[in-house]
């Protein structure tokens, strides 16, 4: 008799589906549901502070050169990786991410601790022509960073938005932010950015 059912399930597209989607469905909502009351998985971990105006700035511009097509921003809790990058990541470094970088491909190093572990010396000359400190990159240069310059137009307004998602943005910060960005170059940005990842994480520890 089971076997006659499994059968008529098999047999028919449409009802195989419906009953493949409703068992996946089932199975996201059990993982799902008891993370969304989990405080450690929806609540920002200590010493975590949003992104300066010029840090914001710079996760666009980190965006929109594809850099997230070939960084990861996730260190899994395996020990290869923890030795490598530092402690795995956790939910609430991320809270005020939009969008999420986490990504799934290395073709360069995980970057999800990589703040503070270079000088932003290091950085210039490494998105200048990457070779120049590391011979086997593969990475791109991006020189041009370092001459295109900033004018804030949008900086507040995206502070504005990222608001309304629970970010705790001041009237302050969003007031001064074009002022703190405009004139620098995308280059200074994107440092900043990079500098940013992974400390809050570091001040909880400290």
């Amino acid at each position: 008799m089971k076997n006659i059912k499994h059968d008529f399930v098999e047999k028919r597209v449409g009802w195989l589906a419906i009953f493949a989607t409703l068992t996946i469905s089932i199975g996201g909502l059990v993982e799902i549901t008891p993370l969304l009351f989990q405080k450690q998985t929806n609540e920002p971990v200590v010493g975590l502070e949003p992104y300066t105006a010029l840090e914001l700035e710079g996760r666009d511009i980190y965006i929109r050169e594809g850099c997230n097509n070939c960084h990861s921003q996730m260190i899994r809790p395996f020990r290869a990786e923890t030795e490598r990058y530092g402690h795995y990541s956790l939910a609430g470094e991320h809270v005020w991410e939009r969008p999420f970088l986490w990504g799934s491909k290395r073709t360069g190093p995980d970057l999800a601790r990589v703040g503070g572990r270079y000088s932003d010396e290091w950085h210039y000359v490494h998105l200048m022509d990457p070779r120049d400190v590391v011979p086997e990159s593969n990475m791109p240069g991006f020189p041009w960073l370092a001459e295109n310059k900033l004018d804030g137009e949008y900086t507040a307004k995206k502070m504005e938005v990222y608001r309304q998602y629970g970010v705790p943005y001041t009237d302050e910060d969003i007031a001064g932010a074009q002022a703190a960005v405009v004139g620098k170059t995308e280059m200074e940005a994107l440092i900043a950015y990079l500098q940013a990842l992974g400390t809050g994480l570091q001040q909880q520890a400290n």
